[in-house]
């Protein structure tokens, strides 16, 4: 079976996945981006997830990445950011990870199995047109989201809160057609926006309880985006679904479009500003907010977050969001006070999974607990782990040693090199 050789392989082409390839490259290393779908950008695309959210420090490629998509002034929460252009991001993005001569893209590939030696990563297998095909490399990063490398790995997974049940699935969608001038915005939960002198949250959940919208489509959301007249509608949601079980997906995809339809009848009949909206794009995959968690050498909690703790092996600096549970088993949000969270770290253990050697993990599969996910499971501070693992594994493919063995206070320096912020 013919084989390809790379310095690292990194697994998944979303936002964390283009940020680990292209930082690993321009430390000089050879890469393979392996990506399950016809086009890069996962969530950034087709996933149709916007606005950016969440934040981390200065200067890391999620500063890069915002600026080509063209919201660099987005801003944690959403509250004044667009959601970007998603037909100019699958260029954009792929023109982003073009430039680095050194990243060989590997289009409609999906992981299949895992190469080991013992508890050592050393490659991945994928399923493509010309059959199976294997890559090797010193260091493996896993940026599939449901953690399907890690996984396939043998490595300890947890899944959900106590009960195992998960976050809501969604599909995200673009409508066209809404008046500027009367059209409502509203960020979510946490959103207190009026609507003829009412709370536009409470009023929804009146028309719910009146039967005009399915009580799980209560809480409706919907984004500015870069392009006037429109919204991103983050809204539709089906419950106790696990996307890891194939069996389920389908179903569950026909659900949400259907709830789409409905929708937008809903806001075309109910909703100032909105009399001739129109659909004009969606998701072109499930859009999933939680899947598989992989442990590491530390386990995250959330009550560090919202204490703002810093640690010594910290690799993304200041990350900011909620701590933001869709309801596993309901409407809404499953906390009935959402917590905010001051400026936290990540630590470089989040990174390693435990008792493997050879690979990483970035993106929203890192080690964490179910509340924790819930925060840096957002776009920006998935982009700044990818950057950080992506430069840790090229360093560690260089030095011939494992990730693990990898001298945590140079890959900070190296960092730091960047322009990027790592310390108070």
């Amino acid at each position: 079976m013919n084989t390809k050789y790379y310095d690292v392989i990194v697994a998944g082409a979303g936002p964390a996945g283009i940020c680990a390839a292209v930082a690993a490259a321009r430390q000089g290393a050879r890469v393979a981006l392996i990506e399950r779908y016809g086009v890069i950008g996962g969530n950034l695309t087709a996933g149709y997830v916007g606005p950016i959210l969440g934040s981390v420090s200065k200067n890391t490629m999620r500063d890069e990445v915002c600026a080509i998509l063209g919201v660099e002034d987005n801003d944690w929460i959403g509250e004044h950011g667009n959601a970007h252009d998603f037909e100019e991001a699958k260029l954009t993005l792929a023109e982003f990870v073009a430039r680095e001569k050194n990243v060989d893209v590997f289009l409609q590939c999906c992981v299949s199995d895992v190469i080991r030696d013992g508890k050592v990563v050393k490659g991945i297998k994928c399923a493509s047109n010309e059959g199976t095909l294997c890559f090797e490399a010193a260091v493996t990063i896993d940026c599939t989201g449901d953690a399907l490398v890690s996984f396939l790995a043998g490595a300890k997974i947890e899944k959900g809160r106590a009960d195992g049940l998960m976050q809501p699935v969604t599909l995200e969608y673009t409508i066209d057609g809404v008046d500027e001038s009367k059209g409502i915005i509203c960020i979510g939960d946490v959103d207190n926006v009026q609507l003829n002198g009412e709370c536009f949250l409470d009023w929804c959940k009146k028309k719910a309880d009146e039967g005009k919208l399915p009580r799980m489509l209560a809480a409706v959301r919907l984004h500015p985006s870069v392009r006037p007249g429109c919204r991103q509608v983050n809204t539709t949601q089906v419950n106790r679904v696990d996307i890891t079980s194939v069996s389920s997906i389908f179903t569950a995809d026909l659900e949400l479009r259907q709830q789409i339809r409905l929708l937008t009848q809903f806001l075309k009949e109910n909703l100032p500003g909105y009399e001739n909206c129109r659909v004009i794009g969606s998701g072109t995959t499930t859009g999933v907010r939680e899947s598989r968690r992989v442990m590491g050498d530390y386990v995250i909690d959330a009550d560090e977050m919202a204490e703002g703790c810093r640690f010594a092996d910290v690799v993304v600096h200041k990350a900011l969001f909620i701590v933001d549970i869709h309801n596993p088993d309901g409407a809404g949000q499953a906390e009935p006070t959402i917590q905010y969270c001051k400026p936290y770290d990540l630590p470089y253990r989040c990174f390693l999974p435990l008792g493997l050697e050879g690979l990483l993990v970035a993106g929203r599969c890192i080690s964490g607990t179910h509340r924790a996910h819930a925060s840096y499971r957002v776009m920006s501070i998935c982009m700044a782990m990818g950057e950080a693992v992506g430069i840790a594994a090229a360093m560690s493919a260089s030095q011939h040693c494992t990730p693990r063995a990898l001298d945590v206070g140079e890959l900070q320096k190296r960092l730091e090199s960047l322009g990027v912020e790592l310390f108070d």
